[in-house]
């Protein structure tokens, strides 16, 4: 990745633009926007308007149990005005920081031989020392004389077993957006957007609105996503990026790019995220490669992700809430298929899982772990399959902690596994079944249906989910990435439900004082289940 960076800086060293182009084609691509695909509408880069605040989004700090992370986008760029965050334990507020201002700059080539150049603005502010699971109220505010509406999130619950009541969270992967980036000018539906839909697959409706919408109503206490977060970058490959418009030709060794695809997303994802803590990983399409730090330059300016996992993997990182302790890791860094960032940690990011698991596992007031990240270990789609880079990595350390859950993304399905250890099914379990992963192993499940046009499962191998099960549902056709890039044929005795639309996870978790439960149900997007699982362990002392 680092290579593919240095390439881009060279270009833009040969084709210099200036500030003051750039700001002009921003004011000049707002004049053509359209309402709905940014935050700001019409009032997008506009330099005579007002500044306003945005796409604004929610994450746990360090410690989750105390500590919130605000984050927004700013209209254009602020001139010096200054940005605030009002906020306190009442709508009534009270206390006031001062948002730090993150300028993300972007130049990259465009496929009709010139530069495309854009700046966006995020605003971030952290507050801390916060009660567990205590709403805390915000809103925005600009110097100029915006003032936003009030929202409330709040911090997780903290592990204390009297202190532990039931509580929910959602997770799905491969999201993107419905809605059309209006910037720059030669973009049209399906560039960089979901709407390539295929005939057989409802193409006129809004999936990944409607997958949304579902998360949204659940009301999750916290939602996190498995990468592949807003598709900037369509090609997913970590190649040097390219703006590439409606009629133009991706040139060969190039990943599309759009950076304006982030203002539609953080505009989508707001109804949910300004109120609950999304938690992101990065995916094959979350490389960026016009930025910096193996392609996640582009992610600091506007996200925060927690920093408390191992040093240069932004998106490695864990939290609690109440009894299950949470891992988020980067699979690009181990993947065997999609090579751009594989080995970037230096095996740092797999020591500090492993550590990290054996202190959780060791906590009695944790009960559950679960992993998420991008690339599959166990999956059957036509299109990647499974990933033996994961497997390699990571499969024995969830095996020796127990981890009870893997949720991942990448295959545009679901796919839910039977308990595994050492890499074999112990038993089968069903829809309504029961597992108790101390003793059956971990279960993984496949989650990319967030929004991104579907994929396929592997030739002659037919969906099996709650009111179509098939009686046998292993897949014999499978196949594994190898360290080669080459794909290894196997069978999977281990598929048990195989889902081909879109979706989402709703995961309920039941804390007790002798036994503890959590429920995963798998969730259609017209909030139809179609699968469920109840995960139950025994407390220690």
């Amino acid at each position: 990745m680092g290579e593919q960076y240095q390439w881009h800086r060279e270009y833009l060293r040969r084709h210099a633009v200036s500030r003051r182009n750039i700001l002009r084609g921003a004011a000049a691509a707002a004049a053509v926007a359209a309402v709905g695909t940014s935050p700001f509408g019409r009032r997008a880069y506009a330099e005579e308007a007002q500044l306003a605040v945005g796409g604004r989004h929610v994450g746990f700090g360090p410690d989750s149990t105390s500590q919130l992370r605000f984050a927004a986008q700013l209209s254009r760029q602020p001139l010096g005005t200054r940005v605030f965050l009002d906020h306190g334990p009442t709508p009534a507020l009270g206390a006031t920081v001062e948002a730090e201002v993150r300028n993300l700059l972007t130049q990259l080539p465009s496929s009709d031989g010139g530069v495309l150049a854009a700046e966006q603005f995020y605003a971030h502010a952290p507050v801390d020392g916060l009660p567990g699971r205590v709403p805390h109220f915000y809103r925005w505010r600009t110097a100029d004389g915006f003032t936003g509406d009030i929202r409330a999130a709040a911090p997780a619950m903290p592990t204390a077993r009297a202190a532990i009541v039931p509580f929910r969270f959602t997770m799905m992967g491969d999201q993107g957006t419905d809605e059309t980036p209006a910037q720059p000018a030669g973009v049209a539906p399906g560039d960089y957007d979901d709407k390539y839909y295929k005939a057989d697959n409802e193409p006129n409706v809004p999936h990944a609105t409607n997958v949304l919408r579902q998360i949204a109503a659940a009301r999750p206490d916290f939602h996190i996503l498995a990468g592949d977060i807003a598709y900037a970058d369509p090609s997913g490959a970590g190649k040097p990026n390219e703006f590439v418009s409606h009629d133009g030709k991706l040139a060969h060794g190039f990943d599309k790019f759009n950076p304006y695809v982030w203002d539609v997303y953080f505009g989508a994802i707001e109804a949910s995220a300004a109120q609950t803590p999304w938690m992101f990983a990065t995916g094959n399409h979350d490389m960026e490669a016009t930025y910096g730090a193996n392609g996640y330059g582009g992610h600091a300016a506007r996200l925060d992700f927690p920093g408390n996992g191992p040093a240069g993997c932004p998106s490695a990182y864990s939290f609690t809430y109440g009894n299950v302790a949470v891992l988020s890791l980067d699979a690009n860094d181990v993947s065997y298929e999609i090579r751009a960032n594989t080995g970037y940690s230096g095996g740092a990011q797999t020591t500090w899982a492993e550590r990290t698991l054996a202190a959780y596992r060791a906590d009695p007031g944790i009960d559950f772990l679960v992993c998420f990240f991008h690339h599959c270990a166990y999956s059957t789609t036509d299109a990647h399959a499974s990933d033996g880079g994961v497997r390699d990595a990571w499969a024995a350390l969830f095996d020796r902690y127990q981890v009870d859950l893997v949720l991942q993304g990448h295959n545009h399905v679901f796919e839910r596994t039977d308990p595994i250890r050492g890499d074999v099914a112990t038993k089968v379990a069903g829809d309504n079944s029961v597992v108790y992963p101390e003793t059956d192993g971990t279960v993984y499940y496949t989650v990319g249906g967030g929004g991104r046009p579907r994929y396929g499962f592997q030739p002659g191998s037919r969906e099996s989910y709650r009111g179509n099960e098939l009686p046998d549902t292993t897949v014999p056709n499978s196949y594994v990435w190898t360290p080669g890039g080459d794909k290894r044929d196997e069978a999977a005795p281990w598929s048990r439900v195989r889902f081909r639309n879109y979706s989402f996870l709703r995961v309920d978790v039941r804390p007790g004082l002798f036994a503890s439960e959590m429920d995963v149900t798998a969730v259609d997007e017209y909030g139809r289940e179609f699968d469920r699982v109840t995960y139950r362990r025994q407390v220690r002392g």
